[in-house]
Protein backbone atom coordinates (compact mmCIF):
# COMPACT_ATOMS: atom_id res chain seq x y z
CA UNK A 1 0.00 0.00 0.00
CA UNK A 2 2.80 2.44 0.86
CA UNK A 3 5.15 3.37 -1.94
CA UNK A 4 8.85 2.71 -1.60
CA UNK A 5 9.42 6.47 -1.40
CA UNK A 6 6.95 6.77 1.49
CA UNK A 7 8.48 3.86 3.37
CA UNK A 8 11.99 5.21 2.85
CA UNK A 9 11.01 8.46 4.56
CA UNK A 10 9.64 6.88 7.73
CA UNK A 11 12.88 6.20 9.65
CA UNK A 12 13.95 9.84 9.33
CA UNK A 13 10.69 11.39 10.53
CA UNK A 14 11.09 13.63 13.53
CA UNK A 15 7.95 15.73 13.00
CA UNK A 16 4.73 14.38 11.47
CA UNK A 17 1.74 16.57 10.64
CA UNK A 18 -1.74 15.21 9.96
CA UNK A 19 -4.16 17.63 8.33
CA UNK A 20 -7.74 16.39 8.64
CA UNK A 21 -11.10 17.37 7.18
CA UNK A 22 -14.75 16.42 7.22
CA UNK A 23 -14.23 13.15 5.36
CA UNK A 24 -12.44 11.70 8.37
CA UNK A 25 -15.29 12.55 10.73
CA UNK A 26 -17.82 11.21 8.23
CA UNK A 27 -16.49 7.73 8.95
CA UNK A 28 -17.67 8.22 12.54
CA UNK A 29 -21.15 9.19 11.34
CA UNK A 30 -20.69 12.98 11.35
CA UNK A 31 -22.37 14.60 8.32
CA UNK A 32 -20.03 16.35 5.90
CA UNK A 33 -20.67 19.86 4.64
CA UNK A 34 -20.22 19.32 0.92
CA UNK A 35 -21.16 15.72 0.17
CA UNK A 36 -24.42 14.52 -1.33
CA UNK A 37 -25.87 14.12 2.15
CA UNK A 38 -24.08 17.18 3.53
CA UNK A 39 -25.48 19.60 6.06
CA UNK A 40 -25.68 22.51 3.64
CA UNK A 41 -27.92 20.55 1.29
CA UNK A 42 -30.64 21.02 3.91
CA UNK A 43 -29.85 24.48 5.29
CA UNK A 44 -28.41 27.66 3.84
CA UNK A 45 -25.11 28.58 5.52
CA UNK A 46 -26.11 32.22 5.86
CA UNK A 47 -29.16 31.16 7.89
CA UNK A 48 -27.16 29.34 10.54
CA UNK A 49 -23.41 29.88 10.43
CA UNK A 50 -22.69 33.58 10.46
CA UNK A 51 -22.53 36.20 13.19
CA UNK A 52 -25.23 38.26 11.49
CA UNK A 53 -27.54 35.24 11.44
CA UNK A 54 -26.84 34.66 15.12
CA UNK A 55 -27.69 38.24 16.10
CA UNK A 56 -30.77 38.20 13.88
CA UNK A 57 -32.16 34.96 15.28
CA UNK A 58 -30.06 33.48 18.11
CA UNK A 59 -32.75 30.97 19.07
CA UNK A 60 -32.82 29.45 15.56
CA UNK A 61 -29.04 29.20 15.44
CA UNK A 62 -28.92 27.63 18.87
CA UNK A 63 -31.66 25.15 17.96
CA UNK A 64 -29.42 23.95 15.14
CA UNK A 65 -26.25 23.81 17.22
CA UNK A 66 -28.04 22.05 20.08
CA UNK A 67 -28.94 19.39 17.52
CA UNK A 68 -25.32 19.24 16.31
CA UNK A 69 -24.05 18.89 19.88
CA UNK A 70 -26.49 16.05 20.50
CA UNK A 71 -25.41 14.27 17.30
CA UNK A 72 -21.73 14.59 18.19
CA UNK A 73 -22.31 13.26 21.70
CA UNK A 74 -23.49 9.98 20.14
CA UNK A 75 -20.49 9.35 17.86
CA UNK A 76 -17.09 7.88 18.70
CA UNK A 77 -13.57 8.28 17.33
CA UNK A 78 -13.01 5.80 14.51
CA UNK A 79 -9.91 3.66 13.87
CA UNK A 80 -8.38 6.48 11.85
CA UNK A 81 -8.52 8.87 14.81
CA UNK A 82 -7.03 6.20 17.07
CA UNK A 83 -4.26 5.46 14.55
CA UNK A 84 -3.20 9.12 14.50
CA UNK A 85 -3.06 9.15 18.29
CA UNK A 86 -0.99 5.94 18.13
CA UNK A 87 1.55 7.68 15.89
CA UNK A 88 2.56 9.80 18.88
CA UNK A 89 4.26 6.70 20.29
CA UNK A 90 6.35 6.34 17.10
CA UNK A 91 7.72 9.81 16.40
CA UNK A 92 9.11 12.60 18.60
CA UNK A 93 6.59 15.17 17.43
CA UNK A 94 3.10 14.65 15.96
CA UNK A 95 0.67 17.47 15.24
CA UNK A 96 -2.97 17.16 14.17
CA UNK A 97 -4.29 20.19 12.32
CA UNK A 98 -8.03 19.81 11.91
CA UNK A 99 -10.84 21.65 10.18
CA UNK A 100 -13.34 19.58 12.20
CA UNK A 101 -15.19 20.91 15.25
CA UNK A 102 -16.26 17.56 16.69
CA UNK A 103 -13.48 17.03 19.30
CA UNK A 104 -12.91 13.46 18.08
CA UNK A 105 -9.13 13.82 17.81
CA UNK A 106 -8.82 14.86 21.44
CA UNK A 107 -11.19 12.09 22.51
CA UNK A 108 -9.02 9.59 20.61
CA UNK A 109 -5.98 10.69 22.59
CA UNK A 110 -4.10 13.06 20.29
CA UNK A 111 -2.20 15.61 22.36
CA UNK A 112 -1.14 18.32 19.90
CA UNK A 113 -4.40 19.30 18.18
CA UNK A 114 -4.70 22.63 16.36
CA UNK A 115 -8.37 23.39 15.71
CA UNK A 116 -8.67 25.82 12.82
CA UNK A 117 -12.47 26.03 12.94
CA UNK A 118 -13.04 25.81 16.70
CA UNK A 119 -14.60 23.13 18.86
CA UNK A 120 -18.31 22.53 19.41
CA UNK A 121 -17.60 21.41 22.96
CA UNK A 122 -16.74 25.01 23.84
CA UNK A 123 -18.82 28.20 23.98
CA UNK A 124 -18.26 31.79 25.06
CA UNK A 125 -20.07 35.05 25.79
CA UNK A 126 -19.90 37.54 22.93
CA UNK A 127 -19.70 40.44 25.41
CA UNK A 128 -17.35 39.46 28.23
CA UNK A 129 -15.72 36.50 26.38
CA UNK A 130 -16.32 34.28 29.41
CA UNK A 131 -15.91 30.59 28.39
CA UNK A 132 -18.88 28.31 28.98
CA UNK A 133 -18.87 24.51 28.79
CA UNK A 134 -21.67 22.51 27.24
CA UNK A 135 -22.56 21.30 30.71
CA UNK A 136 -23.20 24.90 31.74
CA UNK A 137 -25.85 25.50 29.07
CA UNK A 138 -29.61 25.30 29.40
CA UNK A 139 -30.65 24.99 25.78
CA UNK A 140 -34.27 24.26 26.66
CA UNK A 141 -34.63 27.93 27.59
CA UNK A 142 -33.74 29.19 24.10
CA UNK A 143 -30.56 31.12 23.32
CA UNK A 144 -28.42 30.92 26.48
CA UNK A 145 -27.22 34.03 28.31
CA UNK A 146 -24.02 34.60 30.25
CA UNK A 147 -24.41 34.29 34.01
CA UNK A 148 -21.70 36.92 34.50
CA UNK A 149 -22.92 39.77 32.29
CA UNK A 150 -26.13 38.63 30.58
CA UNK A 151 -24.62 38.67 27.10
CA UNK A 152 -25.47 36.12 24.44
CA UNK A 153 -23.46 32.91 24.48
CA UNK A 154 -22.31 31.50 21.13
CA UNK A 155 -20.62 28.24 20.10
CA UNK A 156 -16.83 28.54 19.93
CA UNK A 157 -16.69 27.73 16.21
CA UNK A 158 -15.60 29.78 13.21
CA UNK A 159 -18.52 31.08 11.18
CA UNK A 160 -18.58 32.29 7.59
CA UNK A 161 -16.83 35.65 7.30
CA UNK A 162 -14.75 35.17 10.47
CA UNK A 163 -10.98 34.85 10.65
CA UNK A 164 -9.30 31.66 11.80
CA UNK A 165 -8.01 31.72 15.40
CA UNK A 166 -4.56 33.32 15.15
CA UNK A 167 -2.88 31.12 17.77
CA UNK A 168 -4.05 27.85 16.16
CA UNK A 169 -3.10 29.13 12.70
CA UNK A 170 0.37 30.24 13.79
CA UNK A 171 1.05 26.90 15.50
CA UNK A 172 -0.14 25.09 12.38
CA UNK A 173 2.16 27.06 10.09
CA UNK A 174 5.10 26.44 12.41
CA UNK A 175 4.40 22.69 12.50
CA UNK A 176 4.04 22.51 8.71
CA UNK A 177 7.41 24.16 8.22
CA UNK A 178 9.08 21.62 10.54
CA UNK A 179 7.32 18.54 9.20
CA UNK A 180 9.23 15.68 7.59
CA UNK A 181 5.99 13.85 6.72
CA UNK A 182 2.63 15.49 6.03
CA UNK A 183 -0.60 13.49 5.79
CA UNK A 184 -3.66 15.16 4.26
CA UNK A 185 -6.67 13.11 5.34
CA UNK A 186 -10.30 13.40 4.32
CA UNK A 187 -10.16 16.97 3.11
CA UNK A 188 -11.30 18.34 -0.25
CA UNK A 189 -8.55 20.94 -0.42
CA UNK A 190 -10.92 23.75 -1.40
CA UNK A 191 -11.33 25.64 1.90
CA UNK A 192 -8.82 28.47 2.22
CA UNK A 193 -6.54 29.41 3.85
CA UNK A 194 -6.36 25.90 5.34
CA UNK A 195 -5.85 24.37 1.88
CA UNK A 196 -2.49 26.15 1.62
CA UNK A 197 -0.97 24.03 4.40
CA UNK A 198 0.07 20.98 2.30
CA UNK A 199 1.91 23.29 -0.09
CA UNK A 200 3.64 25.11 2.75
CA UNK A 201 4.83 21.82 4.18
CA UNK A 202 5.96 20.42 0.83
CA UNK A 203 7.79 23.64 0.05
CA UNK A 204 9.69 23.23 3.31
CA UNK A 205 10.81 19.72 2.31
CA UNK A 206 8.14 17.42 3.74
CA UNK A 207 6.91 14.32 1.93
CA UNK A 208 3.19 14.95 1.40
CA UNK A 209 0.71 12.08 1.22
CA UNK A 210 -3.01 12.42 0.56
CA UNK A 211 -5.42 9.84 2.01
CA UNK A 212 -8.94 10.16 0.67
CA UNK A 213 -11.67 8.01 -0.94
CA UNK A 214 -11.35 9.98 -4.19
CA UNK A 215 -8.99 12.40 -5.90
CA UNK A 216 -9.30 16.05 -4.84
CA UNK A 217 -8.04 19.51 -5.69
CA UNK A 218 -4.87 18.61 -3.78
CA UNK A 219 -4.06 15.44 -5.70
CA UNK A 220 -1.93 17.07 -8.38
CA UNK A 221 0.23 18.82 -5.80
CA UNK A 222 1.13 16.01 -3.38
CA UNK A 223 3.84 13.37 -3.58
CA UNK A 224 1.34 10.53 -3.62
CA UNK A 225 -2.34 9.78 -3.07
CA UNK A 226 -3.68 6.68 -1.33
CA UNK A 227 -7.32 6.11 -2.22
CA UNK A 228 -9.57 4.68 0.48
CA UNK A 229 -11.14 5.27 3.87
CA UNK A 230 -8.88 6.70 6.53
CA UNK A 231 -10.30 4.31 9.13
CA UNK A 232 -8.99 1.41 7.06
CA UNK A 233 -5.79 2.94 5.71
CA UNK A 234 -4.33 4.65 8.78
CA UNK A 235 -4.20 1.56 11.03
CA UNK A 236 -2.32 -0.20 8.22
CA UNK A 237 -0.02 2.80 7.86
CA UNK A 238 0.79 2.56 11.58
CA UNK A 239 1.55 -1.15 11.23
CA UNK A 240 3.93 -0.52 8.33
CA UNK A 241 5.53 2.41 10.13
CA UNK A 242 6.36 0.13 13.04
CA UNK A 243 7.96 -2.37 10.64
CA UNK A 244 10.11 0.32 9.03
CA UNK A 245 11.16 1.75 12.38
CA UNK A 246 12.28 -1.70 13.60
CA UNK A 247 14.63 -2.23 10.65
Amino acid sequence: MLSDAFRARIPGVRCLVAFTGAGMSAESGVSTFRGEDGIWQKFKPEELASFDAFIRNPSLVWEWYAHRKKVLSSVEPNPGHLALANMETLFPEVHVITQNIDNLHRRAGSQRVHELHGNLQRNYCIDCRNPVSNEGLDLDAGAPRCRQCGGLIRPDVIWFGELLPLDAWDRSIEACRRADLFLSIGTSGVVYPAATLPGISRGAGAYVVEINPEYTALSDFVDETILGKSGEILPEVVRLMKIELRK
